[in-house]
């Protein structure tokens, strides 16, 4: 079981940074070519009006693709105050309240993302700029919550905790995860 959760963590953690650094680059250049048509030749800047869209929705996937594994390598936002200052029986216990916490709300809030984009679905709203389905946008809350889940739940079963044990700089560099 733990050699099945690290293939699929090693997996995804593969599949969301290459995914997220592969949106944060045509983000940069979409919005970086936008401004010079804007500067350079602007009769042409409503053509490209759907670029500010695009990089919006882009913007909104690239926060959720990166949220599992930032959390994954530790590299969230965290009050360390009692960490280190407790023995180590009371502090893998605060661990573990804080990782089902997280891990509960994760599900929640995936399940809440799934409800709000099959019902914005439901409503056929088509981005006026884009042309693409509004539903598209919510369904990246679902897939970064879910993703979030899985690594609480990687934390409580023990397999990976970047406050226990540091990301191996082999992993962050691996091409296979």
């Amino acid at each position: 079981m733990r050699r099945t959760l690290e293939r699929i963590a090693n997996g995804l953690g593969f599949a969301e940074r290459y995914s997220a650094a592969g949106v944060l680059i045509a983000m940069t250049a979409l919005y970086a070519f936008n401004v010079l048509v804007r500067a350079f030749a602007p009769a042409y800047a409503s053509v490209f009006a759907w670029i500010d869209e695009a990089v919006r929705y882009m913007l909104v996937w690239l926060v959720f693709l990166a949220a599992g594994i930032t959390l994954e390598l530790g590299r969230h936002v965290s009050v360390d105050i009692v960490r280190g200052r407790l023995p180590a029986a009371p502090e893998r216990f605060l661990f573990g309240v804080i990782d089902l916490v997280g891990l509960t709300f994760s599900v929640g809030a995936a399940i809440v993302a799934f409800n709000l984009a099959l019902f914005v679905k439901g409503t056929g709203q088509i981005s006026p700029t884009l042309g693409v389905p509004t539903y598209v946008l919510y369904v990246a809350p679902l897939i970064g919550f879910a993703s979030m889940a899985f690594r609480f739940l990687l934390r409580l079963v023990s397999v990976r905790d970047a406050r226990r044990w540091p990301v191996a700089q082999s992993w962050l560099e691996s091409s296979e995860g």
